[in-house]
């Protein structure tokens, strides 16, 4: 619809008075953008999975290394969050309880030539989970590690059973969920205008018929 109104400007501007040509194409332009404007945008699709966060500063920070590969230092805390996002990045759902060593780690005693990495555990929402189940409540552990392990070794000592993919993703903590692996959640359907709403396609129709019946009638007025 908007190339029809470029052919049809383009060639009412040769049998049109410059003026009118220039107010008939911005009003119309103006109308499109609007209708345009109140099109409804397809939905983004979200993902299931457990996002990855770090303690840093006294809050968290999405942590950009795979746990495998990670390593943590002593008096670190691991954050886990199972979450539906959008984004599957660092603006996902955060962990909602605070990275707090000192409480996750109080009752285990610091050993020599170990080293304590506090894990922490939330499971989400129900809105989060595919069969919206309520899911286990958030806990923390304290691993006790040898100085080289790993953030998936702390995941390990304390959140058994885990489960990944072939890829190496973590699908599981202590079992959650039982089933799935990053999937992709069902895109909801775009929204449907209202009844009572602007139809598009007439709307550009009509002004399209508009600004062919202006020139029609400066051709007649000429003759």
């Amino acid at each position: 619809m908007t190339a029809a109104f470029r052919r049809s400007a383009a060639a009412l501007t040769a049998i049109l008075p410059a003026a009118l040509t220039a107010a008939l194409t911005t009003v119309l332009t103006a109308v499109l953008l609007c209708l345009l404007a109140a099109a409804p945008a397809g939905a983004a699709s979200s993902y299931r999975y457990w996002s990855f966060w770090q303690q840093s500063s006294g809050s968290w920070s999405y942590q950009q290394q795979g746990a495998a590969v990670h390593i943590p230092a002593d008096g670190s805390v691991d954050g886990w969050r199972f979450t539906l996002s959008t984004d599957g990045g660092k603006d996902t759902e955060r962990p909602r309880s605070a990275p707090d060593f000192a409480a996750s780690c109080a009752n285990t005693p610091a050993q020599r030539g170990k080293k304590r990495v506090a894990v922490l555990l939330d499971f989400g929402t129900p809105a989060d989970s595919s069969s919206a189940a309520t899911p286990p409540a958030a806990r923390s552990a304290c691993a006790v590690l040898d100085p080289t392990a790993s953030s998936a070794d702390a995941l390990a000592a304390v959140a058994p059973p885990l489960r990944y993919d072939t890829s190496g993703l973590i699908c599981a903590i202590a079992g959650y969920p039982s089933a799935g692996c990053g999937e992709v959640a069902a895109a909801p359907a775009p929204a449907k205008p209202a009844g009572n709403g602007p139809n598009l396609g007439l709307l550009a129709g009509g002004a399209l018929v508009l600004l062919l019946g202006a020139g029609a009638w400066w051709q007649a007025r000429r003759r």
